[in-house]
């Protein structure tokens, strides 16, 4: 039997990924993190002979690697951000395959400085794993299933949840706008970094039209190279309320620029207070917009994917995709992005069993 240690086990989408894991797969489950007590509290909850507790810092090397002994994979579900390249070369020492739900270009750099390494260990590592990142390169690659020819696919995020859960996670994200980009794909190439686009999104009857700006993953920067015919792409979020988007919103991003340190906390805190204050329906969705050939004719495919919970609709995916891991269809030596190395027919029907709304439209 396989054995995941989740690191950050205890928190709050840690819970969330040991909820599906058991419910999924078979795999036993270590509960890791710096406080034991809370490790083993949240271990016995579960009541199941599969669940463990183990005592783990990210920032302590020995630590972790004597907590990795005996572990097949490490699932990093905690802010340890700063602690990246120390959870890198645990898992390398310890020989142990790695997965992470993190927004963070300091972990990509980690993982890119060791990449040769972790290959020539014949180790796994995925990283851009969740719901964004995570899901728009997926969507673009399903969308690209339905067409023989792909030419355009862009992608359309919404986020709306009613009494956000403040955790330290957030103060994780709020450093990764610190350098925020926002570039698409036109014309057969990126554009500038900083450079700002906008377009409406339809997301359906419920959420309704909505405008919706560019924001820049680091998984889409290779889509163009897996399908050459591509000419445009890109990933647009639409906010929840007007006041979270004219006036919280760029005061954060100016904050951020000013301090970007001491801003950190406060700004979060105002982040998440003004997204609670949207209105119904609280959902969170993507949607991609493709265009392409089909059967010699030009096709559109439109695909919404939702749930009625952001944190969830991060561990779904996750476990989704280790379902394929675990099987060994979708692993592979070396750094790879989820989003890439999934299969996505399959992960999606998996998100679905799991109870997340898919709808499908295709025409012409």
């Amino acid at each position: 039997m396989k054995k995941i240690l989740i690191l950050g086990g205890y928190g709050y989408t840690g819970k969330l990924l040991t909820k599906y894991l058991l419910s999924q797969t078979n795999v036993q489950i270590v509960i890791a993190g710096r406080n034991l007590e809370k490790a083993k509290e949240f271990a016995c909850e579960w009541n199941d002979s599969r669940v463990t507790a183990i005592q783990a810092d990210a920032a302590n090397f020995d630590s972790l690697s004597q907590a990795l002994q005996g572990v097949t994979l490490c699932l990093v579900a905690a802010p340890t951000t700063h602690h990246a390249a120390t959870v890198v070369r645990a898992c390398i020492q310890a020989r142990v395959d790695y997965l992470d739900v993190q927004y963070s270009s300091k972990k990509l750099e980690a993982l890119f400085a060791a990449e040769s390494e972790i290959k020539q260990a014949g180790l796994c590592f995925i990283t851009e794993a969740g719901y964004h990142p995570g899901l728009p390169s997926a969507l673009i690659r399903y969308a690209a299933t339905k067409l023989d020819v792909l030419e355009s696919a862009l992608i359309g995020g919404y986020l709306n949840m009613k009494e956000l859960p403040y955790t330290e996670a957030v103060d994780e994200l709020m450093e990764g706008f610190i350098d925020y980009q926002a570039q698409v794909y036109k014309n057969g190439a990126w554009t500038k970094p900083t450079s700002w686009d906008s377009r409406p999104f339809d997301f359906g009857d419920d959420i309704g039209k909505r405008t919706a700006y560019s924001m820049f993953f680091e998984e889409l920067r290779d889509i163009p190279k897996l399908y050459p015919s591509l000419k445009e792409t890109g990933f647009y979020i639409a906010g929840s309320n007007w006041f979270s988007d004219l006036v919280i919103t760029p005061l954060i991003f100016v904050g951020l620029k000013l301090a970007p340190k001491r801003g950190l906390h406060p700004l979060g805190k105002l982040m998440w207070w003004a997204m609670g204050k949207s209105r119904p329906p609280y959902v969170v969705a993507l949607k991609v917009e493709a265009k392409g050939l089909l059967n010699g004719r030009q096709a559109e495919v439109h695909v919404r994917i939702a749930h009625p919970d952001g944190y969830e609709f991060t561990a779904i995916p996750v476990v989704a995709y280790l379902k394929q891991y675990l099987d060994g269809s979708a692993r592979c030596d070396g750094v790879h992005m989820m989003g890439h190395i999934a299969e996505p027919l399959r992960l999606f029907k998996d998100m679905q069993a799991m109870g997340v709304e898919l709808n499908e439209q295709v025409t012409g």
